[in-house]
């Protein structure tokens, strides 16, 4: 019976540790991460600073924060695909209080929130902050989402008006 009783607790133990441990953010290595879940309400960052507040956060077209309680303001620059936004998946949310999980990123010019997980106040419920990555994928049929910067016409027009660096006549050398 002692041995099945230190069983139980081992089991119960690996389950929590594991349970706890798969929902915090992934750290990425970026200088001044720290992994961060924060309670605040969508907004439109143009809003807030501005006051030009279209309906619905700007229906997807703007970029989006995060506004604490204590009036902090975070914009949100990522989501859980490589590279792009947080936007699609905070949209939802607009207006609304939300529970997040992520990374925020301090440096002395300026701090920013990487969202990784939503947790709606409405439901309760934890999503994973992918939403653009499923978007991309329906616009881009047959296409690979892993190095979708590769593959998005709306980048490969960019790349050919202004160059791989974004400054026409600055030439990228292969090392």
């Amino acid at each position: 019976m002692k041995i099945l009783t230190e069983i139980f607790f081992a089991a119960s133990f690996f389950m929590i540790a594991v349970t706890t441990s798969s929902f915090a953010a992934n750290e990425w290595g970026i200088d001044g991460e720290e992994a961060k879940e924060l309670n605040g309400t969508v907004v439109d960052l143009a809003c807030e600073l501005s006051g030009n507040c279209p309906a619905q956060c700007g229906a997807g077209k703007r970029q989006l924060g995060l506004l604490l309680a204590d009036g902090t303001l975070y914009p949100v620059v990522k989501g859980g695909t490589n590279f792009a936004g947080g936007t699609d998946d905070l949209i939802p949310h607009c207006g609304k209080s939300v529970h997040v999980d992520g990374l925020l990123i301090t440096d002395p010019l300026m701090t920013i929130y990487f969202v990784q997980r939503i947790k709606s106040e409405e439901t309760g419920e934890w999503s994973k902050a992918k939403q653009w990555g499923k978007n991309w994928k329906a616009a881009n049929p047959g296409k690979k989402l892993g190095r979708w910067f590769r593959e998005d016409p709306r980048v490969a027009k960019i790349v050919a008006e202004g160059g791989k660096l974004g400054i026409p006549g600055l030439v990228y050398e292969d090392e």
